[in-house]
C-alpha cells in the first residue's frame, strides 16, 4: 500500500483536517482477508471475482494512516513538553456504498470533528471520507479515540454518540480462539505496528497482561463470520460495520461471538466476550438485500 500526503493540515483552525492518497493492490487486499479468514478458522476466499473482494474493514486500514498525524497535530504542545501520549481506540463505525477496489487511487479526507476533556486525557472524534477515482465518496468512517495524558486540543465541536445497536436476545453463539500469531500477522497486513500488539514488555508497561490483539482484527474476524453465515460468503453485500471496544482480547483466550439477525433491516447485531468480560459491545454488521 502506498500513500502520499496531498495537503497539509491547518492547525490554526478547530477543523483540523488532513488529506492523503493511497493505492491498495490486489495482493494486499487478498493478503488482508487471508489472514483474517485464517484467524476465523474459515476457508480461504475462492478463486475468481470473490478472490479480490476487499474486507469491509479494509477502509479503516487506509484511515489509520492519517490518525497518528491528526493526533500529533492536535497534541503538538503535549509532545513538545515530553508527555507520553497513548491512543486508545474507543469505537468505530464504517459505512460503505461499495467495497474498496484493487489498484484504485483512493483519496482520504480526515477531519477532527470534536474534542472534549476526559479525566484520563482528551476524547476525540474523527470523520474520514474515502473517494474513488470517479470522484464519488464510497466509504465514511466515524472513529472515537481517547488520547491518554493529553491536555489539548481545547474542547470544540461535537463528539458523536457511540454506536447503539445493542441486543440481549442472542440467537447464535460462535466460539473462537484468537491465534497467538494473529497480532504479528495483522500488523504486517494492516501497517499498525503499535508495540502493545507485538511486544509483551511494551504491553505490560501500558497496563495489559501481555500482547493484545488489534481491536480491528477482532472486528474483521466477526465480519468474516457474519459474511459466511448471513450473506452466502459475499463480502460486497456489507454496507456497514461498527461497535464499541470495551476490553482487550488476549491471544489464545476463548472468544465468544454472539449474533442476532434482524431480517427487517438486514442488520446482524453482535458482541464479543472473553473470560475477562465484553471485548466488543453494541456491534453490528449491515447487509444489503435479504439475510
Amino acid at each position: 500500500m502506498s500513500a502520499t500526503d496531498t495537503a497539509a493540515p491547518d492547525t490554526a483552525t478547530a477543523d483540523l483536517a488532513t488529506r492523503l492518497q493511497a493505492v491498495v493492490s490486489s495482493t494486499e487486499i487478498t493478503a488482508y482477508r487471508d489472514v483474517i479468514r485464517s484467524a476465523a478458522a474459515r476457508p480461504a476466499v475462492a478463486a475468481g471475482a470473490d478472490r479480490w473482494a476487499a474486507s469491509p474493514v479494509h477502509p479503516f486500514v487506509l484511515a489509520w494512516q492519517a490518525f497518528d498525524q491528526a493526533v500529533a497535530l492536535t497534541a503538538s504542545s503535549d509532545e513538545a513538553e515530553g508527555r507520553d501520549l497513548k491512543v486508545v481506540h474507543l469505537s468505530q463505525e464504517i459505512h460503505q456504498r461499495r467495497p474498496l477496489r484493487a489498484d484504485e487511487t483512493v483519496t482520504l479526507d480526515l477531519q477532527v470533528v470534536g474534542a472534549r476533556r476526559d479525566p484520563r486525557g482528551v476524547r476525540m472524534a474523527l470523520r474520514s471520507v474515502l473517494t474513488g477515482e470517479d470522484g464519488k465518496a464510497f466509504a465514511e468512517l466515524v472513529t472515537g479515540l481517547l488520547v491518554l495524558g493529553a491536555t489539548e486540543p481545547q474542547p470544540f465541536g461535537q463528539i458523536p454518540p457511540p454506536p447503539a445497536h445493542g441486543s440481549s436476545n442472542w440467537e447464535t453463539v460462535v466460539e473462537k480462539t484468537v491465534p497467538a500469531w494473529l497480532p504479528a500477522h495483522y500488523a504486517q497486513v494492516s501497517g499498525d505496528h503499535n508495540p502493545i500488539h507485538l511486544d509483551d514488555e511494551a504491553a505490560r508497561a501500558a497496563g495489559f497482561p501481555g500482547v493484545i490483539a488489534h481491536g480491528m482484527s477482532v472486528m474483521a474476524v466477526v465480519c468474516e463470520e457474519a459474511i459466511d453465515r448471513y450473506a452466502g460468503g459475499d463480502a460486497s453485500r456489507v454496507r456497514s460495520v461498527g461497535g464499541r471496544f470495551s476490553s482487550p482480547v488476549v491471544p489464545e483466550e476463548p472468544l465468544a461471538i454472539s449474533f442476532q439477525a434482524d431480517p427487517a433491516d438486514g442488520t446482524i447485531r453482535f458482541t464479543c466476550k472473553t473470560p475477562g468480560g465484553l471485548a466488543v459491545k453494541q456491534g453490528w454488521v449491515g447487509f444489503s438485500g435479504r439475510t
